[in-house]
């Protein structure tokens, strides 16, 4: 029986998304699993082979149906020797070996590349980005990673680095640390926890706003936010106002650098719509060069959640046989 499918594994800080793809890029079976980052990277792996395992299982599907396993993770990665060097927001995710491992446990050929740079993947091929060439697919949530395609080609840089935007220096004065070590960070001002800090020095004031009462006492979240200011809160639509704005600049910066036909903005944060995209699409028109940008499309992700394990199940692909070669399958 010839194998049609491909498993891809999102890793995220919070959770991992596991998923069986069809050739076409439609998931059979999706599940996931806590992170538990807390607990060590072992016991993160051992909870991805079982996961994996109880899906061939509860789906009667044999190894010989699957081509592979790709894996998506936050983070900087090697590619070539299938090993995890950082994970910025995963703690103790160290020039971790990760291929061989799944490789040994379940024969199976498997890949790893940087999570945005899967679901770039994703997108290009069944989503948003399936009628251009050239494209920037940019995942906001815990941090901001891109995934970036020119000319078909998938770009990775000499050390595999190529589309940490999130690291783009846009405050180099009194910015706020960045959990990579440094400050100013793209990431520390238009992330998820650049939004619930925002919402959290406000109360903090011994101000009132709609959502510390959506919260309940709970904790804040850039959705609740985000509903707030559905409400009509002023402060929360503020909020993300600033965030729009930031991530703004670092798209502007983006594409007069690169040039590309679209910008996929995804991830939590982007659920809030065009509360936080027209922000972006304003500070991009009044900043932006323009030949650069007057035929550029900014627009929300398609797939969704999905968009990473589409992506990490095209890396064991055939097609994919190197960096180099046309990513669209």
């Amino acid at each position: 029986m010839s194998a049609n499918l491909n498993i891809g594994v999102d890793v995220g800080g919070t959770n991992i998304k596991i998923a069986v793809v069809g050739t076409g890029g439609n998931i059979i079976y999706s599940g996931s699993v806590p992170t538990e980052a807390y607990k060590g990277y072992g016991h993160t792996i051992n909870n991805i082979i079982k996961s994996i395992r109880n899906i061939l299982n509860k789906n009667n599907l044999d190894t010989s149906r699957i081509g592979g396993i790709g894996f998506g993770f936050p983070g900087m990665v090697d590619p070539e020797k299938g090993m995890v060097k950082f994970l910025p927001n995963i703690p103790g995710w160290t020039d971790i070996e990760i291929t061989d491992t799944i490789k040994n446990e379940f024969g199976l050929k498997a890949e790893i590349d940087n999570d945005v740079r899967c679901a770039a993947l994703g997108e290009y091929n069944f989503g948003a980005g399936a009628a251009y060439n050239s494209m920037i697919c940019l995942t906001i949530g815990t941090g901001i990673g891109s995934g970036i395609i020119i000319d078909g080609k998938l770009l990775r840089g000499a050390n595999f680095c190529a589309g940490e935007i999130g690291h783009m220096i846009l405050k180099d004065k009194d910015g706020p640390i960045c959990g990579c070590g440094d400050t100013g960070c793209f990431e520390t001002l238009g992330s998820g926890p650049a939004i619930v800090e925002m919402a959290e020095k406000y109360i903090m004031g011994g101000k009132s706003a709609k959502f510390r009462e959506l919260a309940e006492g709970g904790e804040i979240t850039p959705e609740i936010v985000a509903r707030a200011a559905g409400f009509g809160d002023k402060v929360a639509g503020r909020i993300y106002q600033i965030a729009g704005y930031w991530i703004g600049i670092a798209v502007t910066n983006a594409i007069n650098l690169l040039n590309p036909e679209i910008v996929i903005i995804g991830g939590g944060v982007a659920n809030a719509g065009d509360l936080l995209i027209e922000p972006v699409k304003r500070t991009v028109r009044e900043r932006a060069l323009g030949t650069a940008s007057e035929k550029l499309v900014i627009t929300a992700a398609e797939l969704g959640n999905n968009a990473g394990v589409i992506g990490a199940s095209l890396l064991v692909c055939s097609e994919f046989s190197s960096y180099n070669n046309d990513v669209r399958f």
